[in-house]
């Protein structure tokens, strides 16, 4: 038999999650963000349950070409823009929409041969200090764009920073409403957080676009503040495996490499086929005062010594019935209704649900629920 793990994708849960930020933003337009192939859940896999987007948005023409293959044929916006000026045959042929940030894109423009005008998103930049024109510049880029045959519709976006923190997009709203605020075009400037936390009572921040990415996979923006209970979102990815074998142990008895664990009482411990090879993070905590969360049988209990490469090993002692192919949650989906959300895992590991969604291996077989 195969060895027993997978990660399970939840179609419906991805619908209901976009439906969430639509409630949110009701008289908005929903891009559906895919970049990374879609946070690691694959974009064919998760093309079913985002197909109530009003857009894509992705980074690379490759995954744009992906996103056309499944029949979309409504827009898909470049969010980095083209990288080079041959970028833009293709943006002619698929129909993308794509994203303006720096005056070399505009010199492209200017040379690119069409028959059909394209459709861009100049970028400010606010105060996030990635992408875009300073606030100051913006005007003299939108100038330069609305003079090019080659451009039919210019929207006019940003992003913000703080949008899951306290300080919050006040600042950044005032910046962009100050370099744009009597420029012509629709408006996208709310990520996830700024979504949930700020665009059911500011129709100036949900404005003609909203750009949700990681509540649509199941994961808060603002995690540890909000829940995705709090939010009522749901988990869009599953890693499951089993025990594989169980041990006891006495007191004094370690765990793993390093001995990091080391029992204090006879105890019971199981071994789940599940490890940094398949994307599991291998700094998440099994020592003895910090440990990383694992449903057991739908239980919850902890993760006991390092994270090897093919194997975790987990406390029995709260599932005393555990045996080899007892089902393991790692994070997402368990039995009988339980629930280990991505964000828990990815706190005691120091790092964030996108990059565990995004690690996932190769290896972990895929299904489509």
């Amino acid at each position: 038999m195969p060895r027993p793990i997978r990660a399970l994708i939840h179609t419906d849960a991805l619908a209901r999650n976009l439906q969430r930020a639509r409630r949110a933003a009701p008289d908005a337009r929903v891009w559906a963000v895919v970049k990374a192939n879609a946070y690691g859940h694959g974009i064919e896999r998760a093309y079913a349950g985002l197909q109530g987007a009003d857009g894509f948005a992705l980074l690379d023409l490759a995954e744009a070409e992906r996103v056309r293959a499944l029949g979309w044929r409504g827009p898909i916006l470049l969010l980095e823009g083209c990288f080079e000026p041959r970028d833009l045959e293709l943006c002619s042929r698929l129909n993308l929409w794509h994203v303006i940030h720096r005056d070399a894109q505009i010199d492209w423009l200017a040379t690119h041969k069409t028959t059909w005008p394209q459709r861009v998103f100049l970028k400010v930049n606010t105060g996030m200090n990635r992408l875009g024109f300073a606030p100051a510049e913006a005007r003299s880029a939108w100038l330069r764009l609305s003079g090019l045959t080659q451009v039919d519709e210019i929207s006019l976006m940003t992003h913000f920073s703080d949008a899951d923190t306290g300080r919050g997009i006040a600042h950044q709203v005032a910046a962009f409403e100050a370099a744009c605020g009597d420029l012509p075009g629709e408006r996208s400037l709310s990520n996830s957080a700024a979504t949930l936390r700020f665009a059911p009572d500011h129709p100036a921040v949900r404005a003609d676009w909203v750009r949700p990415g990681i509540m649509v996979y199941g994961s808060s923006p603002d995690f540890p503040a909000h829940s995705i209970e709090d939010w009522e979102l749901r988990p869009t990815m599953t890693l499951e495996s089993e025990l594989i074998a169980v041990q006891r142990l006495q007191a004094g008895d370690t765990v793993g490499y390093g001995s990091r664990f080391v029992a204090e009482a006879p105890m019971r411990i199981g071994v789940a086929a599940c490890g940094y090879a398949d994307g599991y993070p291998r700094h998440c905590p099994g020592d003895n005062e910090r440990s990383t969360p694992v449903l057991v049988d739908g239980v919850r209990t902890r993760l006991v010594g390092r994270v090897s490469m093919d194997m975790i090993t987990v406390d029995l002692t709260p599932v005393p019935s555990a045996q080899p192919g007892s089902r393991v949650t790692l994070w997402g989906e368990g039995p009988r209704g339980t629930r280990l959300p991505i964000d828990e895992v990815a706190q005691a590991a120091g790092t964030v649900g996108y990059e565990l969604m995004c690690a996932l291996a190769p290896r972990v077989p895929v299904q489509v629920l």
